[in-house]
């Protein structure tokens, strides 16, 4: 992960870099003008990490493994010391003393928290100007040197993290060969992605999807927001 940011104000301006053009890109307050909430970005950002954990490791107990019952030896007569069954844990071959079985890792956090978390993440970047704009039709096919130079002459710095929606093929295909550029739609990505790479480039449809997903919550809303 990339290294922790510094608690800040939101952007004055709330303008951010253009992609392959000269003039800035306006963003939305409600998306990029939250303070920087630590406390609910390492709750959200561990919530995102913990989820993708399969949960499927598994060991054996003393119970388990394929051991024989018999004793070693006699109890008495050998001049050695007395044992019993061979599956303790402080043998070889013997099971585990605490042995992980199958578990969730899946941590809840309420959708209010998630949604300021996501904003208080972006809001880092725009207030430090680590955030570009990829404008609309920027690629019509999928173009490599195109989307290299893009980042170049920007200068953002590495890892970045480039969202943009699922629609936007070509442009996912640009950047996804690029090394340390990872990319991501604006429906899944999540607080860890974000605090993870030390700059962003989003699509002008990505902007408008996670400005939807980070709107407040409305009462009766149902389902788990992302």
């Amino acid at each position: 992960m990339a290294e922790r940011p510094a608690k800040s104000q939101p952007a004055k301006s709330l303008q951010a870099a253009t992609i392959g053009k000269q003039a800035a890109s306006e963003l939305p307050a409600a998306l990029f003008g939250e303070p920087f909430n630590e406390t609910l970005v390492h709750e959200a950002a561990r919530a995102d990490l913990n989820a993708r954990r399969h949960g499927t490791h598994s060991s054996l107990t003393r119970g388990e493994v394929a051991m024989t019952g018999a004793k070693a030896w006699r109890q008495k007569g050998t001049g050695r010391a007395r044992v019993g069954a061979l599956s303790v844990p402080h043998r070889r071959g013997g099971g585990n003393a605490f042995a992980t079985k199958p578990r969730s890792y899946t941590i809840k956090v309420n959708r209010k928290a998630r949604r300021k978390a996501l904003r208080s993440a972006l809001s880092v970047h725009a207030a430090r100007g680590s955030i570009a704009v990829l404008p609309a039709g920027s690629f019509s096919e999928p173009a490599t040197k195109q989307a290299a130079d893009g980042l170049a002459k920007w200068g953002g710095q590495m890892p970045a993290l480039v969202i943009v929606t699922g629609e936007e093929v070509a442009a996912a295909k640009s950047f996804r060969n690029l090394p340390r550029v990872s990319v991501v739609t604006a429906a899944a990505v999540g607080v860890a992605e974000i605090v993870g790479h030390r700059s962003l480039v989003a699509s002008a449809g990505a902007i408008e999807v996670l400005a939807a997903r980070v709107g407040e919550v409305e009462r009766g809303e149902a389902g788990e927001d992302g």
